[in-house]
């Protein structure tokens, strides 16, 4: 399973352990649909990477590599990637489409989650 994330704190996910690591999960989960030929995914993977290590004691991040895993995938409606989506007690709560900067990113968590 490739990856492009470099942090300790983001762990690749598939298809069969989706339900475990995200729907399962006690604390907020943001999943992070990316593939490896997409520029922009590549383009997040660094902001991906501080979040995960800023926010470790609130927040996970997982990564899915949809080339991989067509499942998850197909069954969030995953049309565009980079898509992340912000899972909380085991529901989508919000999905965010496109490369963004850790700044923009980081309100919208903030919003969604209502900090």
């Amino acid at each position: 399973m490739s990856t492009i994330h470099t942090s300790a704190n983001i762990a690749a996910i598939t298809d069969d352990s989706f339900e475990r690591d995200v729907l399962e999960h006690d604390k907020p989960v943001l999943v992070d649909f990316w593939a490896a030929w997409c520029p922009p995914c590549r383009m997040i993977a660094p902001v991906l990477a501080q979040i995960a290590d800023e926010r470790a004691a609130s927040l996970t991040i997982r990564t899915i590599d949809t080339d991989e895993n067509p499942a998850a995938m197909r069954d969030y409606q995953v049309m565009s990637l980079p898509t992340l989506i912000l899972f909380r007690d085991g529901k989508p709560v919000q999905a965010f489409i496109g490369a963004r900067s850790k700044s923009r990113l980081l309100t919208e968590l903030d919003a969604a989650l209502g900090k």
